[in-house]
């Protein structure tokens, strides 16, 4: 596993070098697809003690993370899904709001059409690296809660 250290200077400029020092060089040299599910983040951005918010409803957090995923739209492929990343990815980027007794609780239009985004997306990306599609791309609908037809799949082929 690779982490990802997140300062609070990173976090208030959006500055997005601790990822693409990372990425960047993948990419150039075609070893992206060695680096799935192998990326999470240590987020260091102090708050007030009696600050009861979670970090992903602390908006500088946020918006670093939206974008993060609007240069690398198909970064989810890269993160940890074991220890909860692709969820914490998710809460960044998803409007929900946050219950002390149930968790997360996404909104579910929100939460489809970034689903059904990723979808698209990751299938063209996966296309273009070489990348084998069909069970990834419902391995991450289902981690968000989504059950695809397989059918679906052959509309993303054409």
């Amino acid at each position: 596993m690779t982490t990802i250290i997140l300062t609070s200077e990173h976090l208030q400029t959006l500055n997005l070098a601790p990822v693409e020092t990372l990425v960047l060089p993948w990419l150039e040299k075609a070893e992206i697809v060695n680096h799935e599910q192998t990326l999470e983040f240590t987020i260091d951005y102090p708050r007030d003690p009696t600050d009861p918010r979670e970090l992903s409803e602390i908006p500088e957090v946020r918006l670093w993370f939206v974008r993060l995923d609007a240069r690398y739209p198909w970064f989810p492929f890269l993160l940890n899904w074991k220890t909860g990343e692709l969820a914490r990815y998710v809460a960044m980027v998803v409007p929900h709001q946050f219950h002390r007794q149930d968790g997360i609780q996404f909104n579910p239009e929100a939460l489809e059409l970034f689903v059904m985004g990723k979808l698209f997306i990751l299938a063209d990306w996966f296309k273009e690296n070489g990348i084998e599609q069909p069970s990834r791309l419902q391995a991450i609908a289902q981690m968000l809660g989504y059950e695809v037809d397989n059918h679906f799949f052959t509309f993303l082929t054409l």
